[in-house]
C-alpha cells in the first residue's frame, strides 16, 4: 500500500520526468549545454541523456514503492538541497551568473527547488512522527 508521502514523492518523479521529455521537445539546446556538446543537433546524445535520467528515475521508485531505506535517505538529502536552486536561480536571472537556459527555465528550476524543499521538510516530520516512509496515510500536518 502507498501511503500520501510515497505518492507525493512518486507524484514529484512524474512531473520531473514528464518536464524532462518537454524540455527535450521544446528545447533540445539546455541538453546540449548540461552535457557540455558542441553547437548543433545531437539527437542520440539527447536521447541517451534521457535514457539514462529515466533509468535511475525508475530505480528510484521501485526503491520508494519497496520502502527501501537508503532511497529515503538519498531522495531526502537531494531534496532538502533544492533549496539551493532558488538563490542559483536568482544569481542568474540578476546576471551574477551565466543563465543555464532561457528566463523560463531558469524560473522553472527555482520552482522545482522550492517543491523539493518542501517535499523534504515534509520527508523529515514524516520520518520523525512516523519512521522511514511513514506508516500508511501518514504526511505531517
Amino acid at each position: 500500500m502507498v501511503n500520501r508521502m510515497q505518492s507525493l514523492v512518486l507524484g514529484f518523479f512524474l512531473v520531473a520526468w514528464i518536464s524532462l521529455v518537454a524540455i527535450l521537445v521544446v528545447e533540445p539546446g539546455i541538453y546540449d549545454s548540461a552535457m557540455k556538446l558542441p553547437a548543433g543537433r545531437h539527437v542520440l546524445a539527447d536521447l541517451a541523456f534521457l535514457g539514462a535520467i529515466s533509468a535511475f528515475i525508475a530505480l528510484l521508485v521501485v526503491g520508494v514503492l519497496r520502502r527501501w531505506r537508503w532511497t529515503f535517505w538519498l531522495i531526502l538529502v537531494a531534496f532538502l538541497f533544492g533549496v539551493l536552486r532558488v538563490p542559483a536561480s536568482v544569481l542568474e536571472l540578476t546576471g551574477v551568473l551565466s543563465p543555464a537556459g532561457p528566463t523560463w527555465y531558469v524560473l522553472f528550476q527555482a520552482l522545482l527547488g522550492l517543491a523539493q524543499v518542501t517535499i523534504g521538510l515534509l520527508m523529515l516530520a514524516g520520518y520523525r512522527r512516523a519512521g522511514l516512509w511513514g506508516s500508511p496515510g501518514t504526511l505531517p500536518r
